[in-house]
């Protein structure tokens, strides 16, 4: 039975029409299809109203206008009832504005079934109307007739005719787009207090669904070289901490790197909880590791030490290691950060350098470091498509970023916020939308406040104060707001992120350091900043996305 709303309609004094339709409906269409009773637009000064709404995924949409009674058409003109009373009617009319109204405003919202098919169709349930009837501008497969109802199927069949012959749009309903769909239909705004428990449920489900993940190195546990891709959310840090704790348990001496601090400090601490039989012989970042082999310390504000010398020097040192501090695994989250150099003095480091363990997970959507560096060997490929860790509102705005389609499959949640300041502004609005969140009741060790461009003067007091280390370590012990840079914060996460855009240094890579930013909270995300430079820089998809989101003023 298809999912109905609401499940118990109230209908109109029209002799049964509606109710007849609605009942023949819910007994011929498909399981997956859905079926709206009363559907009520506002476009502008505008008032429209659709008696029934089909979404058929795989078909389209159909706005059905019922009329009851004795309806006639007569030159061209609608009448409906009898002797005195009867009188001027205009279903079709009707019918088309109303499917008209709603594509716009689905268009507006940027909801992807706006680019389905969508019919009108009129149905008279108490009349018959002769099969070769037919109208220039009402063809006879767009009118439903009482005969239709008592054939088996007809109803139906009628409204898929009519979305398929004759619907204007793109493509056929696609099924994820549906919650979507229902959910501004007839969804409620749910209260602040509504968001934290959606919230806390979410964290519940996402940690289910990650593990899940597991299957995937089940299915590949024959397999030694594997580059798993995935977009944001899609579990591929949980993944690669499982993959060392795997090979590390059968017995393999183990290599964990990444080359982001944050990440690098998440890793370490996960594995510290790890039984010693399952942790990693190496974990932390891949510039540490010919650090700790020996190689001369550099300075901060030499790129050619970091990015060539010390990657050389990798390799020059893994060549002079004996075969008892080799490795035979390296796993490497974040790969897409590595540089070309590194690549051939990573593989040094393995015991067996044809077929010694190497997997690696990427994203190539958040290149958002200037260097661009390929794995220089065949490795199985393996593609994550979902995303697990956000709620629909949040993959959808960052998913609109991303070179592939990602499926959300995380849970509803609020809608996006926009704060729409100038970017030298945004700093100061994302400290003010942080107390706004405080005052919600979000807990401080929920929310983190990112920025694009120039660091956060808080982040710079505290690196300045205790170092990296402690700057770190109290993130992951989540007493208090966490203030930091993209760059910084690849692969890491927090329930509610405040995005300041407050400039990029490469407009390059504008798009890239968007999509990590966008993409790094799990349950509420609010964007500050200049609107229209993000909706240039994201495109007309991302434009879309924000049209839905919520216009927020947090002071």
């Amino acid at each position: 039975m298809p999912h109905a709303y609401p499940p118990e309609p109230t209908f109109p004094d029209d002799g049964g029409a509606e109710r007849a339709v609605w009942e023949v409906l819910l007994g011929q269409l498909p399981d997956d299809a859905v079926v709206v009773h009363g559907v009520h637009l506002q476009e502008d000064e505008h008032e429209y109203e659709i008696d029934l709404l089909v979404a058929w995924p795989g078909v389209g949409l159909a706005a059905i206008e019922v009329k009851g009674g004795h309806v006639d058409r007569v030159d061209g003109a609608w009448y409906q009832g009898s002797g005195e009373r009867r009188h001027r009617i205009d279903p079709l009319r009707q019918v088309q504005g109303a499917r008209h109204a709603l594509q716009a405003l689905l268009r507006r919202r940027g909801l992807w079934a706006a680019e389905a098919r969508a019919a009108h169709v009129v149905a008279l349930p108490h009349r018959y109307v002769p099969a070769e009837w037919s109208a220039l501008d009402l063809p006879r497969d767009m009118l439903v007739d009482r005969g239709d109802l008592e054939r088996s199927g007809g109803v139906a069949d009628r409204v898929k005719h009519a979305i398929e012959r004759h619907g204007q749009g793109h493509a056929p309903l696609a099924a994820d787009s549906l919650p979507d769909l229902v959910d501004s239909l007839v969804g409620g705004f749910p209260s602040q207090a509504e968001h934290l428990v959606m919230a806390a449920q979410h964290e519940t489900r996402l940690e289910q669904m990650t593990r899940d993940q597991a299957r995937t190195l089940d299915a590949l546990s024959g397999v030694r070289r594997m580059r798993v891709v995935g977009s944001a959310g899609a579990g591929k840090t949980w993944l690669a901490l499982e993959q060392a704790r795997r090979r590390a348990r059968d017995g393999e001496r183990v290599a964990l790197l990444c080359y982001s601090r944050g990440l690098g400090r998440y890793l370490e601490r996960t594995v510290d909880q790890w039984p010693a039989r399952d942790r990693p012989a190496y974990v932390g970042l891949f510039h540490d590791l010919p650090l700790a082999w020996g190689a001369e310390p550099g300075a901060d504000d030499d790129p050619d030490y970091w990015e060539r010398r010390l990657p050389l020097a990798l390799g020059d040192l893994a060549g002079r290691r004996g075969a008892d501090e080799l490795f035979d695994t390296v796993v490497v989250d974040e790969a897409q950060d590595f540089g070309d150099l590194w690549w051939p003095s990573l593989l040094r480091c393995l015991r067996d350098r044809d077929s010694g363990g190497l997997y690696v997970f990427m994203d190539d959507a958040q290149r958002v470091f200037p260097r661009e560096g390929n794995v220089p060997l065949e490795l199985v490929p393996v593609t994550l498509r979902e995303n697990l860790r956000s709620t629909k509102q949040i993959a959808q705005v960052f998913g609109a970023l991303s070179p592939e389609r990602i499926t959300p499959r995380g849970m509803d949640g609020p809608p996006v916020r926009v704060v729409d300041v100038p970017a030298a502004e945004a700093v100061g609005a994302a400290d003010d939308a942080v107390e706004a969140l405080l005052g919600e009741g979000w807990e401080t060790g929920q929310v983190a406040l990112l920025v694009t461009g120039r660091r956060h003067p808080q982040q710079v007091n505290e690196v300045e104060a205790g170092g990296h280390a402690a700057y770190w370590d109290a993130f992951f012990a989540e007493d208090d707001v966490f203030y930091g840079h993209v760059l910084g914060f690849k692969g890491l996460e927090r329930p509610a992120v405040v995005l300041a855009v407050n400039g990029v240094r490469d407009a390059a890579r504008a798009r890239e350091m968007l999509y990590t930013g966008l993409s790094r909270a799990r349950s509420l995300l609010v964007v500050v900043g200049d609107r229209s430079w993000i909706e240039e820089v994201g495109g007309e998809a991302v434009r879309r996305r924000l049209a839905r989101a919520q216009v927020w003023s947090p002071v």
